[in-house]
């Protein structure tokens, strides 16, 4: 085993390798939330986000100058792939509300949904202070620098998140995949290993827990973490589907002349969304707070 494990790590200090695994990880962070402070259960499938859609949207049109009817549609909005429209009514709501906090961490995590990593880290920043710091607004931070590739940087919003809610799940598990991205697999798995065994964590957790394993190669063991919260079928599909593109993006840079290696044309997390109908089979990490 330790020497798949090399292996890997030999693959992720390629450019192709870690191309690959920065679209995987890419794919399996999110700003996106599924619970509201104060919320009744949140609906769990596309037949109750799309009919939520249509309730929410029905109030936002009678009332869209109250900061959490705008929100609660745009909750909705995103959890229904429409995210554009989602931070253009959170972008005007923030226009009405400039000073409501709440508000501009859920416009800073739409306008990451929609890769306005820039503008994200602006609205994020204004949407607590460093005498009065949220947590998850710094986690939500950390997410968007580790989308643009400052993966120190990210780590260190993660770190004070952590001394403002120690053990939090949700952090625990962006750091954990943070990790995984700077290529310190280990410090991941171990990270994530933390965040797995708290109470009341999000299934998504253990899923990116089982994703590291499976990229140190321990794809048995993977399985068996999935398999927590996915069906046996499900499970060994997801971490199938791992193994085949470590070992095609392992072909690829034996067969890439150093000079002329390049990322990858296409993204995986796109790749294995085609291949599960539009749903990704990958994992995904979540960030807890206002929407």
């Amino acid at each position: 085993m330790r020497a798949t494990h090399n292996r890997t790590a030999r693959l992720l200090a390629s450019g192709a390798g870690l191309a690959m695994l920065a679209a995987v990880l890419a794919g399996c962070k999110t700003t996106q939330n599924t619970d509201t402070t104060g919320s009744l259960a949140a609906p769990r499938n596309d037949l109750e986000w799309r009919h939520e859609v249509a309730v929410r949207g029905e109030r936002y049109r009678t009332n869209s100058d109250d900061p959490q009817v705008s929100i609660a549609y745009a909750q909705a909005l995103r959890m229904t792939g429409r995210r554009a429209q989602a931070a253009a009514v959170l972008e005007q709501a923030s226009i009405r509300h400039p000073r409501n906090r709440t508000l501009l961490g859920a416009y800073g995590r739409a306008l990451a949904d929609t890769a306005r990593f820039q503008q994200a880290l602006e609205v994020l920043n204004r949407a607590h202070t460093p005498e009065q710091p949220d947590w998850r607004i710094l986690s939500a931070q950390g997410a968007v620098l580790d989308q643009i590739g400052r993966h120190q940087d990210a780590q260190r919003y993660y770190a004070t998140a952590l001394r403002i809610q120690p053990n939090e799940p949700s952090v625990l598990s962006n750091f954990g995949l943070s990790y995984a991205l700077s290529k310190d697999l280990n410090r991941a798995e171990q990270t994530l290993r933390q965040a797995a065994v708290q109470k009341s964590i999000d299934p998504r957790v253990r899923q990116n827990l089982a994703l590291v394993v499976g990229l140190k190669g321990r794809f048995a063991e993977a399985e068996d973490i999935a398999r927590a919260d996915l069906p046996a079928a499900q499970a060994a599909a997801n971490v199938a589907y791992l193994r085949q593109m470590l070992a095609e993006q392992k072909e690829a840079a034996r067969a890439t002349p150093r000079r002329d290696r390049r990322p990858p044309l296409g993204s995986i997390a796109d790749h294995s969304r085609s291949r599960a109908g539009g749903r990704s089979l990958l994992p995904q990490a979540v960030i807890r707070g206002p929407t």
